[in-house]
């Protein structure tokens, strides 16, 4: 294939319709009609990258192997394709705009007055293009964050504009909308998404397809309402009603025929049905289980659930593999003492202890730590929840009472966890974290070698404080091994205890890596030991 298609979507009357999703599932289908099909994200916020932002405002913060801090929505595009994305895949204002100010302040415009057309729009284009320019990609899918209408969003659809008139047919615009259902008058309206249209046009883009969300079918005259108000085919107007799980959505979309539409208006050849059985296997064992287990979800941003959604998604992958639906307690660690934690993590089938900084919910992260060792429950700790597990351990059975990270009492005698020494010079916060894919190398007796079946892995970071191994000898002396390692640095990155049934500390985050078709190994064999421990509860 000569040029390489650009596909565009955008969102229209409210947020969280779930672009991601459908850039998501129409990938997934083009990808498995052989073409090679990535997935970009353009964020209309002026921060650099997620990576200061705090999780109430804008969920989980995804890492990429090449340490791009970026959008959760890179997630939902790794786990349908089970292909790594990176820095080029994720795009926000604020780069953009820094872009363009540091050509400015050396001089690259040559005294020209830098405006929003051409300089801005220009640097975006070229960051569109960068993943196109690569010759890897037959499709670039670029999707659009926020809504049509927003202020922040204007130099986006502006941009959309300029390329599809020097595109021409190797480009193309789905704009996602919202068709409400209006209990009173018992109907579906259609007028939010004319406005929504209307909007784009204003802009000078037509979209070519519309996909519609809805609780109820739209059926044939709304489609055709639709396609006459918006200027679109009747066969563009793609319903997208309410699905079970978003993994089911690939498939209601090829129903709908998404994607021979999309080709079809490509002008590319609708080559090879696209072989989906691996998908339905995948939905045919999460929707009917042959087990169940719950798993408790310690953490101090568990009213929003999208701050955890690489593990929460994880989990759902490896219930899959082992035919089991995977119930998650959401725990607050703030509300945690040892005073209450029998009562609030009692009959769980195993313990995870999610990862976050700070001080707030610590204390609750170590109480259940020690609820999860004492009682021989299976136990996963992720970056922070590694760290607890470390200093729970220290204080409990080292006999080291007063020991803590660095991070939250500076001052202590045993700082177990303490800052990595690349850190402590470090002012700015943003992107300065060690962040990336990073190798570790595993005791051939250990679990984690059980689990992985290899000596070296490689998994991605998101931390600035690490175990002080001025402290190791002492802990493997009692009980607490250190089973993997940086092979470059002797960093500790897995930390386990033989004697107890499962329980596994990792530095790094296994969540970004787990996708439909290659759930990770640790998630696996962590539900796989929960259903152990249902068994024989």
């Amino acid at each position: 294939m000569s040029n390489t298609k650009y596909i565009f979507v955008t969102g229209g009357v409210t947020s969280s319709l779930g672009k991601g999703i459908i850039a998501s599932s129409l990938a997934t289908l083009l990808q498995a009609r052989g073409y090679s099909v990535t997935i970009q994200k353009l964020d209309p916020y002026i921060n650099i990258d997620p990576g200061t932002l705090n999780p109430y405002e804008h969920g989980e913060c995804y890492v990429t192997n090449d340490g791009a801090e970026t959008d959760l929505d890179l997630g939902h595009y790794e786990r349908f394709l089970n292909t790594a994305t990176s820095q080029a895949n994720n795009v926000t204002t604020g780069r953009i705009y820094k872009t363009v100010i540091e050509k400015e302040r050396k001089g690259d415009y040559l005294g020209k007055t830098v405006q929003v057309i051409p300089h801005i729009t220009d640097e975006i284009k070229r960051r569109i293009k960068i993943l196109g320019n690569t010759g890897e990609f037959d499709i670039v899918i670029t999707e659009i964050g926020g809504t049509v209408g927003d202020i922040e969003a204007l130099p986006y659809i502006e941009t959309v504009r300029q390329m599809r008139w020097e595109l021409g047919e190797d480009c193309l615009v789905i704009h996602l909308t919202l068709i409400p259902y209006l209990t009173a008058a018992g109907e579906l309206k259609t007028k939010p998404t004319q406005h929504s249209v209307k909007a784009l046009q204003e802009s000078g883009v037509q979209p070519d397809i519309l996909v519609c969300r809805a609780e109820h079918e739209l059926g044939d005259e709304m489609k055709r309402k639709l396609a006459l108000f918006c200027n679109v085919k009747k066969d563009a107007v793609i319903e997208a009603l309410d699905a079970e799980s978003i993994y089911a959505v690939p498939i209601l979309m090829h129903k709908e025929k998404l994607d021979e539409v999309t080709l079809r208006k490509l002008n590319l050849p609708t080559k090879n049905e696209p072989d989906l059985q691996h998908w339905r296997d995948f939905l045919s064992r999460l929707k009917y289980p042959e087990h169940e287990v719950e798993i408790g979800l310690v953490g101090k941003y568990v009213e929003l659930k999208d701050s955890y959604k690489s593990i929460s998604e994880a989990l759902i992958h490896a219930g899959s593999v082992n035919q089991t639906q995977v119930k998650i307690r959401w725990i607050h660690s703030e509300r945690l003492t040892p005073e209450n934690i029998q009562r609030n993590l009692k009959d769980l089938d195993a313990i995870l202890v999610a990862p976050g900084f700070g001080e707030r919910g610590f204390e609750g992260k170590i109480a259940t730590v020690q609820f999860a060792r004492e009682n021989n429950i299976p136990f996963l700790g992720i970056c922070f929840g590694m760290q607890a597990s470390v200093i729970e351990f220290a204080r409990n059975v080292l006999g080291h009472k007063t020991a803590n990270s660095s991070e939250i009492d500076p001052k202590t005698k045993y700082p177990v966890i303490d800052l990595m020494e690349e850190q402590k010079k470090v002012v700015n916060y943003g992107g300065t974290m060690r962040l990336g894919a990073n190798d570790c190398q595993l005791r051939a007796d250990s679990l984690a070698y059980k689990i992985y079946g290899q000596e070296i892995i490689s998994e991605r970071h998101r931390h600035r404080f690490e175990f002080n191994n001025k402290f190791l000898e002492k802990y493997e002396k009692n009980g607490m091994i250190a089973t993997g390692t940086n092979p470059k640095t002797g960093l500790v990155e897995i930390v386990e205890i033989p004697s107890h049934p499962f329980f596994i500390g990792v530095q790094f985050h296994p969540e970004y890596k787990s996708t439909v078709a290659a759930p990770h190994p640790l998630f696996v064999h962590f539900v796989k030991a929960a259903n152990l421990q249902s068994s024989s509860n």
